[in-house]
């Protein structure tokens, strides 16, 4: 069964003229983490890899398709986790990076530290020679169109976050059976400035521990954390459910406790996983045994070989 990656573009509703380059946009991630499996990476590269190809889309909100807060600005947050040791590394409030999944993976690697955020997250940055990027280069002319409708005294807030491209993140298990997870996000439409979701946060946007397997989360941060979604799911497969039960079982208490919708994409050590969500739609993408699956609607599910252009669904 071994190795597999699975990556989602974010639980919501996504518009119809946006949806196409959503699904080819997993799709895309999600070989680019299956080759460096291929290739013998661990599933932290390849993770970070996808995640990567995501934030370069501007399809996405993350990276350089990041939402942005109510001053206009663009201010992200990023984890990655791997289940051997636990190590995580993530950043919060992050502005004028490209990449903020790969500045978590120095966080992890080159820190005693878990988290980083704002200013000091940049500080980081810097001496590490990560380039800073104009913020005009992350911000699209949909973000900012999103953004003028929203400041609309009586926009309502229920409509102001339909049609954002949502939170994009990557779960992966490697051929020595290690799992990792990454997400990354531009946050919330609007939002106030210096608000954290649940994306940084280790148990609510993201964990890995190869005792049970590694999730990524997508969806409203703050009902997300209320939950700590992907821990919760994680003890569900403790308990001896399956990926998809225990993707099913956290999302539906998140919905039953807290009135929240979002999606999830789940491993287990052995291969097993499943992309879930309680949303309208969540694009995603598997890769394994060189089969891409992928899908946008509940209960879609496509496979064709890994290197076929898309045939369905879009």
């Amino acid at each position: 069964m071994l190795p597999v990656v699975v990556v989602h573009g974010g639980a919501g509703h996504i518009p119809k003229e946006r949806s196409e380059k959503s699904t080819e946009g997993v799709c895309s991630a999600v070989r680019a983490g299956y080759v460096v499996l291929k290739r013998g990476g661990s599933s932290m590269d390849a993770v970070v890899e996808a995640v990567t190809h995501l934030e370069n889309n501007p399809a996405f909100n993350a990276g350089c398709g990041s939402v942005l807060n109510v001053k206009g600005e663009v201010e992200m947050d990023a984890i990655v986790m791997e289940g051997k040791t636990l190590g995580s590394g993530a950043v919060s409030a992050v502005r004028n990076i490209a990449n903020p999944i790969q500045l978590t993976r120095l966080v992890m690697d080159k820190t005693s530290h878990a988290c980083l955020t704002a200013e000091g997250a940049s500080q980081f940055a810097r001496s590490m020679g990560v380039p800073e990027v104009p913020m005009e280069s992350l911000i699209t002319e949909y973000a900012r169109m999103r953004w003028r409708k929203n400041l609309v005294p009586d926009a309502n807030p229920v409509e102001c976050q339909m049609g954002k491209m949502g939170t994009v993140g990557a779960v992966a298990v490697d051929s020595e059976g290690n799992v990792a997870c990454a997400t990354s996000t531009g946050g919330m439409l609007n939002k106030m400035e210096g608000r954290v979701g649940d994306t940084p946060c280790i148990g609510s946007g993201g964990y890995a521990d190869n005792q049970s397997g590694a999730v990524s989360t997508t969806g409203h941060g703050e009902a997300i954390m209320k939950v700590t979604l992907a821990r919760l799911i994680l003890f569900h497969m403790e308990q001896g459910q399956s990926a998809e039960a225990a993707s099913d079982l956290g999302l539906a208490y998140m919905k039953s406790r807290v009135s929240a919708l979002g999606g999830v994409v789940t491993v287990d050590p052995q291969g097993q996983w499943a992309a879930r969500f309680s949303s309208h739609q969540m694009s995603w993408a598997a890769a394994q045994k060189d089969t891409l699956h992928y899908g946008l609607y509940v209960g879609e599910h496509f496979t064709q070989g890994i290197d076929e252009p898309l045939l369905q669904g879009i």
